[in-house]
Formats: structure tokens, C-alpha cells, sequence
């Protein structure tokens, strides 16, 4: 039960930040659990590991969730705004689902040479992201945080403000983080953030891009053994994976309001190149 605790941990910290939280899980299993575990199977128990940080994503943005099902019932009365967002998660979650799933197919046979091109594809994505913080820095210098939830005067696009190019760019982006060494809400995050979208804005896109996604893939490849995961191990994994997903949830968005935008871009490159170099 050790190990399940301390995958589960690892999952909640890890989940939000540009570090693949599967590679560091893959790499604890390959070191320090079981080495000889098939990789398909290690992916499965990571992927069920997810809907412990799926469950408190759901939580935590629940009146954003709530207000999509609501547009999606009643969507000829429902908001531009509202709209807006849902056929963005729409179009992400189809783009990213199809190539996730054509990815999948090739990754368990070219394991460690796509995980050379993830490396190599997070360092590029780390450096743009220290030029993007330069950038913003110099010429915004050290002010407060913005209210970057809705977009500001200085530019920022908001929460609502995705469009479909966006859409099909941040699916693609996301059905990428299959592929190992390559994190989701980095990756995600990362291009919003590149996109000129706030940094709040960033992290709930980010985070809602994944409730969709996450669910699917789970439906698809743990539904047909789903009695593997109701043992007491597994359990204890989906629940730390859950409590801790759920205290850095808040954490992260707390954070976000308080550090400039610059500054708080310049932290997300720094732990995306550190990702490439420790893990």
C-alpha cells in the first residue's frame, strides 16, 4: 500500500505543474517499486491515479462545470461567454483525444526515442517560455497581479476569450502529453500562457481541458478491468491522489493572483527546463 500512497501524492503535487507527473511516476516504478511491470500496465495505474486529480479539479471548478452543463442544455438561451468556452472544450477534447489515441498505438513499441523527442520538445517549450517572461517583465515591469480571470487593459485575453483556432491548437498540444516525459498542465499552461491568454485564465482552461479527456481515456482502457482498481491499494492511491491534488489546486490559483504575470511565467519556464534536466 506504500507505493499506491506515494504514487497518489506524487500524482496531486505533480498534476498541475509543467512536470510530467507520468514520468515521475514512471521513473519511481522503474527504480524503486517494480521494473518489470509491462509499460501499458504502468500507464493504466497512472491513468487511474488521474481521477483522483480529476475528482478534485471537478470540486474545485464545479460552478464553471456546472455553468458549461447548463449552456449545453439549454444552448440556444445560453451566454456568447458560455458558448465560447464550450465549443473550445469541444474541439480541444475531440483533437486531442484522436491523436492521443493514434499516439498511444506507437508509444508502448518506441518508448525511449519518443521520450528523447518529449525532452527535447519541453526544453524548446521551457526557453520560449523564459523569452515570453523576459518580454513581459521588461516591459511591464514588477507591478501587482492583474485580474487576469476575465483579461485586462494591457492586453491579456481572459477566461471566455478562447476561439476555435485555439481550440484545435490546445487540443493538438494536449493529445502531445500521451507521449512520456511531456506534462499535460505544462504543456497546456504553457501555451496559453504563450497565447497571451491571463495567468488564472491559464490554469482553469488548462485544468477544465482535462476533466473531459481524463474521464474518456479512463472509460476506454480501465473500464474492462475496472475490478483491478477496487482494491484497498488502489483505493489508497485515488485518495491521496485526490486530497493532495486538491490542496494544490487551490495553492496554484492563490499563487497565480498574487505573483505578476512576467514573474509568474518565468517560474512555469525555470521548472520546465529543471523537468528536462532532473527527470
Amino acid at each position: 500500500m506504500f507505493q499506491e500512497i506515494i504514487s497518489g501524492i506524487v500524482q496531486g503535487i505533480f498534476e498541475w505543474l509543467p512536470v510530467s507527473s507520468e514520468g515521475v511516476l514512471f521513473l519511481l516504478q522503474a527504480n524503486f517499486f517494480d521494473p518489470s511491470q509491462e509499460m501499458m500496465d504502468i500507464f493504466k495505474g497512472v491513468l487511474f491515479l488521474h481521477l483522483g486529480t480529476f475528482l478534485a479539479a471537478l470540486i474545485y471548478l464545479r460552478k464553471d462545470v456546472l455553468s458549461i452543463f447548463k449552456t449545453i442544455i439549454n444552448y440556444k438561451s445560453g451566454g456568447l461567454e458560455e458558448k465560447n468556452i464550450f465549443k473550445f472544450l469541444f474541439v480541444s477534447t475531440l483533437v486531442s483525444g484522436l491523436l492521443g489515441l493514434l499516439l498511444l498505438k506507437f508509444f508502448t513499441g518506441f518508448d525511449e526515442e519518443i521520450k528523447g523527442v518529449g525532452r527535447i520538445l519541453t526544453l524548446i517549450i521551457g526557453l520560449l517560455l523564459l523569452v515570453t517572461a523576459f518580454l513581459q517583465i521588461k516591459t511591464r515591469g514588477g507591478g501587482p497581479a492583474r485580474n487576469a480571470l476575465h483579461g485586462d487593459a494591457g492586453g491579456l485575453k481572459g477566461y471566455n476569450d478562447p476561439t476555435l483556432k485555439d481550440g484545435i491548437l490546445l487540443g493538438f498540444v494536449q493529445g502531445l502529453s500521451v507521449l512520456p516525459g511531456l506534462s499535460r498542465s505544462g504543456l497546456t499552461v504553457s501555451f496559453l500562457l504563450l497565447r497571451k491568454f491571463g495567468e488564472e485564465a491559464s490554469l482553469r482552461i488548462s485544468f477544465l481541458m482535462s476533466l473531459p479527456v481524463i474521464l474518456a481515456a479512463n472509460i476506454l482502457l480501465n473500464l474492462p478491468e475496472a475490478s483491478l482498481y477496487f482494491s484497498k491499494e488502489a483505493m489508497a492511491g485515488f485518495l491521496f491522489s485526490f486530497l493532495f491534488g486538491l490542496l494544490t489546486i487551490d495553492l496554484l490559483i492563490k499563487t497565480s493572483r498574487k505573483i505578476n504575470f512576467g514573474f509568474f511565467v518565468l517560474f512555469f519556464g525555470i521548472l520546465t527546463i529543471l523537468s528536462v534536466i532532473i527527470f
